[in-house]
């Protein structure tokens, strides 16, 4: 395969990780950029759902394997398990992602989002 053609797979699978990571920022931060943007919260629900969802139920996320496909696509080596597990784990918790940890992940998701929400909602109620 031509040099360029794995260069451009490279570059794919790295621009999955960058809009992988920045899903995972908007799971678990987007409720408050609904603050201000009160539209997102239609579009962030369902994704952090999803991100909870995810966590408890230890699925791998679509991403992962796209990611995985093109950088074998580009000669290099995919890896198993999942996004978080691969990237952040290994920084946050050296020891491995079991299911104790990913609940404990979307638990944290789960209360960042409930928190953003509620101070929503109270400041719908109030009219602000």
């Amino acid at each position: 395969m031509p040099y360029y053609v794995r260069v451009l797979y490279r570059s794919l699978a790295n621009a999955v990780v960058s809009i992988h990571a920045l899903f995972i920022l908007f799971v678990v931060l987007g409720g408050f950029l609904a603050w201000r943007r009160r539209w997102v919260a239609a579009v962030h629900i369902p994704c952090a759902i999803w991100g909870v969802l995810i966590e408890y139920r230890g699925w791998i996320c679509p991403l992962t394997p796209l990611e995985n496909a093109l950088r074998a696509k580009a000669g290099q080596q995919g890896y198993s398990g999942g996004f978080i597990e691969h990237y952040l784990m290994p920084t946050i918790y050296p020891s491995g992602l079991t299911p104790r940890v990913q609940a404990l992940l979307g638990t944290f998701v789960l209360v960042v989002n409930a928190f953003a929400y509620t101070v929503l909602l109270r400041r719908i109620l109030r009219g602000s």
